[in-house]
């Protein structure tokens, strides 16, 4: 079966084109079985690039522990660039279907390849009981989080999936591997949790990094840095527009106060393709 490696802005995913490929029966298996670092290809998670009867195709995404998720935004990015790469879709405005609806997409292609992508997140998700959190109170925003005796401040935001932001003077390991799969468990969070630790270097400007629900610290994470932007304005620490540096490379993000959407461009990048043994 062919694959294909992908990032953006290194969180890595491997892609298989299921319009042409043949797929076993237990995808959450062979995302895991992929997604190994040591003995697999190696990447946060799978995403299959399936047909669709209501946008150009549809993503269906796994982690690297065989969950599936919603959406990725750094994930969507790539499906972009394989579908018009590829020729699945020849058209710099793209519509791809995702677990959290249909959102658009614009490809900026140099010579004929996608290198950057700006795509409409939607609106965030801000209710309580849909991020889904056991706060009651509505918006989430610098909320007391107890966790291990620790107490942090957190604001929660969906962007097609769920999100605590904590806001930070070090973004240090401590935190991110240490704390960061403890509140990813947290009986807060049914359904579990991303969890961003934001440093705060101008109300224009942030730096993050990412426990991401069900793959560990990924190197970017899309769907994340959105929400960063959300949480940045409701507790006034930044503006909406942002520049967002995340260890592997940056995001531009922008919440509109008109259409209430979100908006993130970053880069797309194809590694390589293979061949996987079934």
């Amino acid at each position: 079966m062919k694959f294909t490696k992908m990032h953006g802005a290194g969180n890595d995913y491997v892609y298989i084109n299921a319009f042409e490929e043949s797929l076993p029966a237990d995808l959450s298996a062979l995302a895991v079985a992929m997604s190994h670092r040591h003995f697999g290809i190696g990447a946060d998670g799978l995403i299959v690039i399936h047909s669709s009867d209501i946008a150009d195709a549809r993503m269906q995404m796994f982690n690297a522990d065989g969950s599936e998720s919603e959406m990725c935004g750094n994930g969507i990015r790539c499906v972009a660039k394989y579908v018009y790469d590829h020729g699945i879709c020849r058209k710099e405005s793209l519509t791809i279907e995702t677990g959290a609806g249909v959102l658009s997409l614009e490809v900026e292609a140099v010579e004929g390849k996608v290198e950057r992508v700006r795509v409409d997140m939607g609106e965030p998700v801000l209710e309580a009981a849909q991020i889904p959190t056991t706060f009651d109170r509505t918006p989430v925003a610098d909320q007391t989080l107890e966790v291990d005796g620790q107490s942090f401040q957190v604001t929660c935001v969906s962007m097609g999936n769920p999100h605590c932001v904590i806001y930070v003077q070090e973004a240090t390991d401590d935190l991110v591997l240490g704390v960061g799969p403890k509140i990813e468990n947290h009986p807060a969070f049914p359904a579990r949790v991303n969890v961003e630790f934001i440093e705060v270097k101008s109300s224009a400007k942030v730096s993050q990094r990412t426990w991401e629900r069900g793959s560990g610290e990924t190197w970017a994470c899309g769907t994340g840095a959105s929400a960063v932007c959300v949480a940045g304005v409701l507790t006034g620490r930044t503006d909406r527009r942002i520049l967002n540096h995340l260890l592997g490379g940056d995001l531009e993000l922008y919440w509109d106060e008109e259409t209430n959407h979100v908006f993130m461009t970053g880069p797309a990048t194809e590694v390589y393709s293979g061949q996987w043994p079934l």
